[in-house]
């Protein structure tokens, strides 16, 4: 059985699952999960076949198919092939004794400034009442590492998800604002450049979403526990309030793995809004995203 590389960003509690369960044995899979560091180190990784397959933000997925004004420069036949999660309680997060007043001069740490989730964060604080020329930007890499970043005062507020919320949470950290406030959204998809790993990509979203299913149905609740605290490094309080967002309707784990049009719709207007490219004949690039034969979304 050849190993499918799969890069994420946080540990994958699902991925972990499906592992453990048999899932991906099921389905054909033998998955190495390897950490990357940033969205553009991500997508170089799966453009060199270093990564078959990404466990990635779909506004990356978007940005490097449609957006010449990507970090790469170049766009790439990249598309996505499942949806996860709509964002595992993604949110915006201020380190301890910091709150919404006092986003004007912060340093505020994100992946790359050109990134989905830095797009959100812009959103939030907009909508907080802070412009983005009223911060300061901080280029810290991978949710872990901005996640350390705060925990260690190395930067006042960032955007947190996937477990790295509640590990916030527990060390005093403030919730400013949740991205349910920008309406419809994606967290996390499967996505995959050209053809030849399509079909392990394929694979990986059958067995995902049986596992996820499991999950949902409430099966599997002390493995899931069990796995976010040893991936994570949750305690047992952390690790079940993980399970439960995994099965939150408006935050966690996406029933069926369908790319919903509102989503990308929100992920098209955040991008449009703060990076806009304009097209040749008129609009933004980033308008092609919502076509229904725009390769962006592989049928299922």
């Amino acid at each position: 059985m050849t190993v499918t590389v799969v890069g994420s960003f946080t540990p994958s509690v699902l991925l972990d699952l499906a592992a453990s369960t048999g899932q991906l044995r099921e389905h054909g899979l033998d998955v190495e999960e390897v950490p990357v560091s940033s969205s553009p180190g991500q997508f170089r990784s799966l453009l060199d076949d270093e990564l078959h397959v990404a466990l990635t933000s779909p506004d990356n997925v978007m940005a490097y198919r449609f957006s010449p004004a990507n970090p790469l420069g170049a766009l790439a036949d990249v598309r996505i092939v499942g949806a996860v999660d709509r964002g595992m309680g993604l949110g915006l997060y201020a380190r301890p004794g910091l709150g919404r007043d006092d986003l004007a001069g912060a340093r505020v740490g994100v992946d790359v400034p050109t990134s989905g989730f830095a797009f959100a964060l812009y959103a939030l604080a907009d909508a907080l009442g802070t412009s983005r020329d009223d911060y300061e930007l901080l280029t810290l890499g991978s949710t872990p590492r901005r996640l350390e970043a705060l925990l260690a005062g190395d930067c006042d507020v960032t955007m947190l998800n996937a477990g790295n919320e509640l590990v916030a949470e527990a060390a005093g950290c403030v919730r400013l604002a949740g991205v349910e406030r920008l309406g419809a959204y994606l967290g996390t998809v499967v996505a995959v450049a050209g053809e030849r790993h399509l079909p392990e990509a394929e694979a990986l979203v059958a067995a995902l979403l049986a596992t996820g299913r499991d999950v949902l149905e409430g099966r599997l609740d002390a493995e899931a526990a069990a796995a976010a605290a040893a991936r994570l490094d949750l305690t047992p309080d952390l690790a079940a309030r993980y399970v439960a967002r995994m099965r939150s309707a408006t935050e966690g784990l996406v029933p069926d793995g369908a790319v919903d049009r509102p989503a990308l719709e929100t992920l098209v207007r955040l991008r449009t809004t703060y990076q806009p490219v304009p097209a040749p004949g008129g609009g933004d690039v980033l308008d092609a995203a919502l076509d229904e034969d725009s390769g962006l979304v592989h049928p299922r």
